[in-house]
């Protein structure tokens, strides 16, 4: 594997670990913070309830998030190989890519619903997904 490979999923796997750890600030921050972060009012005025939901679906997209920076880590061999890891990278790719993408049919298509949250967490996930599938693309050998 090149040390290109290994910066690039070291990123990517940083990157994923990070989001998972903003995913748990906005937890410990409150309403006020799923609001700041585009989950919404319906999220923020369920935190604001305290209702379980809304911790509970954070908290599952910060799992899958930190597990994803493990496959990226694992790819890069920082880490033990994980089971389907080239699958895996590539699935985790193709995800950040196609969210990174959506805001162009939502724009097209329902430009009414379109938001600031909306661009810059396209241009996050596709940023994302750039590095991901470049690591992934420079380390398939040896994966």
């Amino acid at each position: 594997m090149s040390n290109t490979s290994n910066t690039l999923l070291l990123i990517a796997g940083s990157l994923s670990v990070s989001a998972s750890l903003a995913h748990i600030a906005v937890i410990f921050g409150g309403p006020d913070w799923y609001r700041f972060f585009g989950a919404g009012e319906r999220m923020a005025l369920m935190a604001e309830r305290r209702e379980l939901y809304p911790t509970l679906i954070t908290l599952a997209i910060a799992c899958v998030l930190f597990t994803w920076g493990l496959y990226a880590f694992s790819g890069a061999g920082l880490i033990l190989k994980l089971p389907l890891l080239a699958p895996a990278l590539v699935a985790i790719s193709s995800v950040y890519v196609l969210r990174g993408l959506a805001f162009i049919p939502i724009y097209l298509l329902r430009p009414d619903i379109m938001s600031p949250f909306w661009v810059w967490s396209s241009l996050i996930c596709l940023t994302f997904g750039l590095i991901h599938t470049a690591g992934t693309w420079l380390a398939w050998p040896s994966l």
